[in-house]
């Protein structure tokens, strides 16, 4: 199902990788199971995503289980296996510490159609059920069509404060069957803030995971994700507000969609 031995070889540069911890492989899946994956996201207008539509994120993602077809499904199972996971903590981290996230919060399917966009931000830091603390991301991108000029690059920033980003340093293509795993505990600033420029037919296809760690007695209790102004939006009041209130807990339900 899965190229193991790319990521063995990838796993050496974990720590050399700058702003911060990752890896980026290549034809992450075999070939069949990434093209059988990619026909099975449901449609844009399928009733089945949930929908994020305001000016710090325009997405929409699901991670309902009773949603996926039977291939998503097994593949999902084997990403949050005790397998995988060990393998994937020891490739990486040199240890056994990685938990999985069987309850995908905040993972699954995740789409983006034109004009798609996700304001730089850190993530969550504590997850607000289990308690534990966020550490790594895996997200494989599964559109075969996406072509260079649309945009849609993943971009890591470095660390200015742990409210604001810095530089961008790196920006990843979301091509075919490439995976991308990073460390999200290192003030990771990711995003993609410039609007996607894909035509009304094509969409940005990925599916994440994240694993967790027991958190330390210093661990942020952040339950939600901090997001970071555009240039464009920098010293504008609502914003700031919006930001304010999507990276608490108790409001940030109430400003996923914009009224």
């Amino acid at each position: 199902m899965i190229n193991l031995t790319e990521l063995e070889l990838a796993s050496k540069n974990w720590e050399k990788a700058k702003p911060f911890p990752h890896i980026v492989l290549n034809n992450f899946f075999d070939i069949e199971i990434a093209e059988k994956l990619e026909k099975e996201f449901p449609n844009y207008n399928d009733t089945s995503w949930d929908n994020y539509n305001n000016p710090l994120e325009v997405k929409k993602i699901c991670t309902n289980w009773k949603m996926f077809p039977s291939l998503t499904y097994q593949v999902f199972s084997y990403l949050n296996s005790e397998k995988f996971v060990k393998k994937l903590s020891n490739c990486i981290l040199k240890s056994s510490e990685l938990i999985s996230d069987s309850g995908l919060h905040g993972g699954g399917w995740h789409i983006h159609g034109r004009g798609g966009k996700l304001n730089t931000h850190l993530d969550y830091s504590l997850h607000p059920k289990l308690k534990l603390k966020r550490k790594i991301n895996l997200i494989i991108f599964l559109n075969s069509e996406w072509q260079h000029n649309w945009g849609g690059h993943l971009g890591f920033w470095d660390n200015k404060s742990n409210k604001q980003p810095g530089a961008l340093c790196k920006e990843i293509e979301p091509t075919f069957n490439k995976a991308v795993i990073f460390d999200t505990t290192k003030n990771s600033w990711h995003g993609l803030p410039e609007p996607i420029n894909c035509p009304e037919n094509q969409f940005r296809k990925s599916i994440a995971v994240y694993y967790l760690t027991v958190p330390s007695k210093n661990t942020d209790k952040r339950a939600k994700a901090l997001f970071s102004p555009t240039e464009t939006q920098r010293g504008d009041n609502k914003i700031l507000e919006l930001i304010k209130k999507r990276s608490d807990i108790n409001s940030s339900s109430s400003v996923y969609e914009e009224e």
